[in-house]
């Protein structure tokens, strides 16, 4: 059962055997001559010490030989001293996102998100409001990454007030329908959109009793949560087909972000 209040975080053995990837011993040798290998392990400790542990971890699949153990990975991390508790019931724990891989293709990046623990769903915010943290692998230190989360966590009362204004704004149900139809863009291309047809009214049916409502807040997470877990079906060629849950993470992260930019074009 869920512990609302206190998060359960992952051990080395539970990342040893979800993302192995993260305790690579050295880089691909494919990196040049100037890079330094920092396995991502090594943050995940000194994220630790600042407070800041293990939530989940996955990887992409490694698309040839060469880069298998080196790949593109994702490590969330969660404090359980940094909580967002609403006026109406809805805590949310900011959390840290953090993409690395072990190539030389790509640098600590540090994305900010959101978890809602009324429907345990994970929220991406957008670049807009919080702009990714990148630290290159030469020189890194600790004393570089307790600034930089310093930062983020002081950037927090942003989200919170991107919070506010969404649950501030009523949405009529044309306007309802409306932001359903362009959410449905950061997900599907518009040669697709025209050859299927989906029932709004299903996907802006909530699942749960908390998220009824008609603020934007509510609309934004019953709309987000389908189109990430591929709860919703859709009509192709005549036959109704069930959206598929995206498990990418790098376009799970993607159509976040742009979901969530799109709900504050709408916030008063």
């Amino acid at each position: 059962m869920l512990n609302l209040e206190k998060s359960e975080f992952l051990s080395r053995k539970e990342l040893k055997e979800v993302c192995p990837v993260i305790f690579a011993e050295k880089a691909s040798n494919e990196v040049s001559k100037h890079y330094t290998h920092i396995p991502t392990s090594k943050v995940i400790d000194d994220m630790e010490l600042l407070g800041w542990g293990v939530v989940d971890a996955k990887s992409v699949k490694a698309r040839k030989n060469s880069t298998k153990g080196f790949q593109k990975h994702l490590v969330v991390f969660r404090n359980n001293d940094v909580v967002i508790n609403g006026e109406d019931g809805d805590t949310v724990f900011p959390q840290v996102l953090l993409t690395n891989s072990h190539d030389g293709k790509n640098a600590f990046t540090f994305t900010a998100g959101l978890f809602r623990m009324v429907c345990e769903n994970g929220l991406v915010i957008s670049t807009s409001t919080f702009e990714d943290v990148k630290m290159r692998h030469m020189g890194y230190s600790f004393e570089e990454l307790q600034v930089k989360i310093k930062e983020m966590v002081e950037k927090l009362p942003l989200t919170v007030e991107s919070m506010n204004k969404m649950k501030e704004t009523e949405l009529g149900q044309n306007q309802a329908v409306d932001f359903a139809k362009k959410a449905l863009n950061t997900r599907f291309t518009d040669s697709e959109l025209k050859r299927i047809k989906i029932n709004f009214e299903e996907l802006l049916t909530p699942t749960r009793v908390e998220d009824e409502g008609n603020d934007l807040w509510s609309v934004f997470n019953v709309v987000q949560e389908k189109i990430i877990s591929g709860d919703f079906e859709y009509t192709a060629a005549n036959k109704v087909r069930k959206a598929r849950e995206i498990k990418n993470f790098k376009q799970d992260q993607k159509i976040n972000k742009d979901l969530f930019e799109l709900a504050l074009e709408y916030a008063n």
